[in-house]
């Protein structure tokens, strides 16, 4: 399927490693002209390197810097002052006791994982409703509904990821602008395999993922870790011109993990 994505700039935020690299990638393949961003030069150029060697004709831009900082989001805005595909997948994560999360957690986690894509969106979406052209996709999860018990804070700030994108979505009215957010569920990449380490006590991979969701995500019709590819491509389509008709949607890529119809 061609989806109509030559030549299209996309930033996505956060795209060294995980989810964020595979979707970079998906573009890439599609043909857009793809931002690479991360925090260190040397990360954004590990990352254009491998993407470059799979896909020959990629087309790659770099930034490095950490957009969760306001002044290098400006920074970006500067260098790049418009794009047509935004994706707003810069995010942490941390299992951690309610008891034990301290107030400068909760603040960092808004930050990081709300304000971050609330700042891009904010630097590109005026632009994008002028020349009546744009994709907004902020990349939440699961746990923006169904609130995981050992992460609280990171689940609060996927609620809010969901709540930005709809509100966002209400001002596009008439425009073919788009924002919607994609919600993964527990997805193999490499931050995830760091959380695996925290929680399995040194388990092997296999035994945990079997244990995690008999146990922890009983809920999940495919009883294993997506893989990033899977999410990538959910997410390019949503990005290109065939996905016009979605808007202001939560779009459910979890595995089955959530139950009822919204």
């Amino acid at each position: 399927m061609n989806l109509q994505l030559e030549n299209q700039l996309a930033l996505v935020s956060a795209s060294t490693k995980g989810i964020g690299f595979a979707i970079a990638r998906s573009l890439a393949r599609e043909g857009a002209r793809v931002i690479i961003n991360g925090r260190t030069a040397a990360s954004v150029d590990e990352a254009t390197a491998r993407i470059q060697s799979e896909v020959p004709a990629a087309k790659l831009e770099k930034f490095p810097g950490d957009l969760a900082n306001a002044a290098d989001a400006q920074k970006l805005f500067a260098a790049f002052p418009q794009v047509d595909i935004l994706v707003n997948n810069l995010g942490i994560f941390d299992p951690k006791s309610f008891a034990e999360i301290t107030d400068a957690e909760w603040q960092r986690f808004f930050d990081v994982n709300v304000l971050s894509g609330v700042r891009l969106s904010r630097l590109y979406f005026d632009g994008m409703l002028q020349r009546n052209r744009g994709r907004i996709v902020f990349i939440s999860s699961e746990s923006g509904i169904q609130i995981p018990a050992e992460m609280i804070h990171y689940g609060m700030t996927k609620t809010a990821q969901i709540a930005v994108s709809r509100g966002l979505a209400e001002l596009t009215v008439g425009t073919a602008v788009t924002v919607n957010s994609v919600l993964p569920g527990p997805t193999r990449s490499e931050g995830v395999e760091e959380f695996v380490g925290k929680l399995s006590g040194g388990k092997p991979f296999a035994e945990f993922e079997k244990e995690f969701f008999e146990k922890v995500r009983p809920t999940s019709l495919i009883k294993r870790f997506e893989s990033v590819d899977e999410i990538a491509s959910v997410v390019t389509f949503v990005c290109s011109p065939l996905a016009s008709g979605l808007n202001g949607a939560a779009i459910r890529a979890e595995g089955g993990l959530l139950k009822g119809a919204f």
